[in-house]
């Protein structure tokens, strides 16, 4: 059976450039509409893969996710915003991309065509059986994710991918394969569009459900978000009075003294 990338299908829409505005817009709008669709459809997928990643971290493993281009970069986001959040360690969660950090801004070339960095960029945070290394690509064909989920796998590492594309190499490779068949793109082949919401709407799914499978959540609370500015004390101040019967300013020195809404309300009149 021949693979095909359907991301990189001729769109149905022609001679974008004549286009107006509205058009554009109208008809971007309705592309972006299918991808909620596509994720539900993989839902199944994603179901299977979170159980694995809570028992590895409820048994003090990490979750890596890596990738390259816009999908690296999606990862990264991901990562970087689970500490603030849910108030885990930095090195609980990690995004790497292929060509480092500076490709987080600007490409690297040739660094996802790489058939060894992966596994050395992993192993440079000390991989091993306790971890989940989730690798992340809309074509499903990336050298540099599928080498890295190769040698997972031969190291007793589970792995799970983000695909775009159905039985592509990646999902083949991973042994929990997540694919969210989005269809050709707007602009042929521009996979940050439709795929990386979809990528993007996968990944909030994961980390969410497993932070929260892992208590990180209080009713639909973060109680452990990390109190780094004005407008996270204020709302940490606001969740304690939902929580007890005090003031806001009560609220407030029980937040300063006790350094999180968890603490604070677990603490209160003990």
């Amino acid at each position: 059976m021949t693979f095909t990338k359907t991301t990189e299908q001729s769109s149905k829409y022609e001679h974008l450039e004549k286009m107006s505005v509205h058009e554009l817009l109208s008809n971007i709008n309705q592309e972006d509409k299918t991808v909620p669709y596509a994720v539900e459809k993989a839902l199944p997928q994603i179901e299977a893969l979170i159980p694995q990643i809570v028992s590895k971290l409820k048994l003090g493993g990490r979750l890596f996710y890596i990738g390259a281009g816009t999908s690296g970069r999606l990862g990264v986001v991901d990562a970087s915003e689970c500490p603030p959040t849910f108030g885990v360690p930095f090195d609980l969660v990690n995004g790497i991309i292929a060509g480092g950090d500076t490709a987080i801004r600007r490409a690297v070339e040739n660094a996802e065509d790489s058939t060894t960095n992966a596994w050395i960029d992993l192993q440079n945070h000390n991989i091993d059986s306790n971890d989940v290394v989730i690798g992340i690509a809309a074509s499903g064909t990336t050298p540099y994710v599928i080498s890295g989920l190769e040698a997972c796998n031969q190291n007793n590492i589970i792995t799970g991918c983000i695909t775009c594309n159905a039985g592509s190499p990646l999902a083949l490779t991973a042994q929990f394969p997540i694919e969210v068949v989005v269809g050709p793109e707007f602009i042929t082949g521009s996979s940050r569009m439709k795929a990386g919401t979809a990528q993007k709407l996968v990944l909030n799914m994961i980390s969410t459900a497993a932070m929260i499978q892992l208590g990180k959540v209080r009713g639909n609370k973060m109680v452990d978000m990390q109190l780094s500015n004005i407008k996270l004390v204020d709302r940490g101040v606001k969740m304690i009075m939902g929580e007890i019967p005090v003031s806001y300013e009560e609220a407030s020195e029980l937040l300063k003294k006790y350094g999180s809404v968890r603490n604070a309300v677990d603490n209160y009149k003990k």
